[in-house]
């Protein structure tokens, strides 16, 4: 049986995901959950997410950067698509992972890296978004995202509500007045620092979802599920919350008749394009979210190989 924690196995090998990032099949497959390879392509896809009324928050795939030049070249990117989104005159922002500019390296070099996105973002009335990576990140993720949302305002992060933490955290942020997008998470975790049933997972998200709306500053929830929606959406009405005061996220071309009918609704989805030739880790994870769809997949995949 294909599992979620054999994908996400898969997602964290550089030689499976080497692997398969050459594979035709997957290639052709990956451009489902990837708005392209280059930022032209992505920027001709959030046209069009724009032309339907849905906002767009780009992310350069690439993590776990292990040099110097790479992470600042990854920044040099992040700018460039903050110059095309003003140029092109998109309704986008920008999401980043902190691995991708250095946190692997150096705590304070990966921070000079964010500060110079922020800085641009800033100058061109943007936003940043860090994305929350694995719990091994967390702590150092929080802590950098502070300094950068300290600085320069224009800095929001990720909260998943798989982490038992999560709800110090949310309240945390909120005492800040900063901007979270929760999720549920999608790296694989220890029972002793996460929920191990997805039921739990989803109460906290609900749970979570409300401390943001009861307190927070703009909240983005991040989710596919149906069942996390309607909650939301219950949670919202009863506070009365108006569709102006959040938005939902959902990833690139992924429920998009889900994404449809909230906008024709009057509620604001903002859709995670991400591109780049460094999709193989993000391909898998996407996967990881339905593991029983994906037997045919890796069957060909391993007889293509």
């Amino acid at each position: 049986m294909i599992t979620r924690n054999l994908l996400l196995t898969i997602s964290e090998s550089k030689r499976l995901t080497g692997f398969i990032s050459r594979n035709g099949l997957a290639s052709r497959l990956a451009r489902r959950f990837v708005a392209g390879e280059t930022l032209l392509e992505a920027i001709e896809e959030i046209r069009k997410l724009n032309s339907g009324k849905t906002r767009a928050t780009i992310d350069h795939l690439g993590e776990n950067v292990e040099d110097r030049a790479g992470a600042q070249g990854a920044a040099r990117v992040y700018l460039d698509i903050l110059d095309a989104v003003r140029r092109e005159r998109l309704d986008a922002n920008v999401s980043i992972k902190l691995t991708q500019l250095g946190l692997d390296i150096d705590n304070e070099f990966c921070r000079d890296n964010l500060f110079r996105i922020a800085e641009g973002a800033k100058a061109l009335g943007n936003f940043v978004r860090i994305d929350m990576e694995s719990s091994a990140y967390t702590v150092r993720t929080l802590d950098i995202f502070r300094s950068a949302f300290e600085r320069y305002g224009n800095v929001g992060v990720v909260i998943q509500s798989y982490l038992y933490r999560s709800e110090r955290d949310v309240e945390w942020i909120n005492g800040l007045r900063a901007r979270v997008r929760l999720c549920k998470g999608a790296y694989r975790e220890p029972r002793e620092i996460a929920f191990p049933r997805k039921k739990d997972v989803d109460r906290n998200f609900l749970q979570l979802a409300r401390l943001l709306l009861e307190g927070g500053i703009y909240p983005a929830f991040a989710t596919h599920d149906e069942r996390m929606i309607e909650g939301t959406l219950s949670i919202a009405r009863e506070l009365g919350r108006s569709p102006e005061e959040f938005e939902f996220q959902m990833l690139y071309g992924i429920r998009r008749d889900l994404q449809k009918g909230l906008v024709e609704d009057g509620y604001t989805v903002r859709v995670y394009a991400a591109y780049g030739r460094k999709w193989a880790p993000f391909f898998v994870r996407r996967l990881a979210e339905r593991p029983a769809n994906v037997l045919f997949l890796l069957k060909n995949l391993f007889r293509e190989g």
